[in-house]
């Protein structure tokens, strides 16, 4: 390695080599960077004069709840209007009290005999003895249409 000093602080001279002062500026840097400050403010400010803008118009356009959602009481902006599911809080009863009445009319109506239409002669009999009617004497076949006459 040499230890002789190469021109320190002279600019290298050399015919196949060209260097431009002016290639990299710190200035254009800085500008660039204090343009993109600028711009990023700027918009958020447009971006927060939207919103007020669009929060002010929503609330001057807003409908009023109607007089039979205040007459509801002071929760009338957070419960749903009725119909409301069943289970959820305002409801009044509860699904599976509702499910075990529903099952139990449906049995008790499976099993019950009376006469639907006495004139008729039309009654309604338990489920399972209905069943075992059929499985003793079978379902009425049904008729099988006249066969056509063929044309000649």
């Amino acid at each position: 390695m040499s230890t002789e000093s190469h021109n320190a602080g002279a600019l290298p001279e050399h015919d196949t080599v060209a260097f431009e002062t002016r290639d990299v500026k710190a200035r254009t840097i800085y500008t660039y960077l204090a343009v993109l400050a600028v711009a990023v403010v700027l918009s958020y400010l447009v971006c927060v004069f939207i919103l007020r803008a669009t929060e002010n118009f929503a609330a001057e356009s807003d409908a009023p709840p109607p007089p039979v959602r205040k007459e509801m009481g002071k929760d009338y902006l957070t419960m749903p209007p009725e119909p409301r599911l069943q289970g959820v809080p305002g409801h009044g009863t509860d699904p599976q009290y509702d499910l075990r009445t529903k099952l139990r009319e449906d049995r008790e109506d499976n099993e019950k005999a009376g006469w639907i239409d006495q004139s008729a002669g039309i009654a309604q009999i338990p489920v399972e003895d209905a069943m075992k009617i059929i499985a003793e004497k079978g379902l009425p076949g049904a008729s099988t249409p006249p066969a056509e006459k063929k044309k000649k």
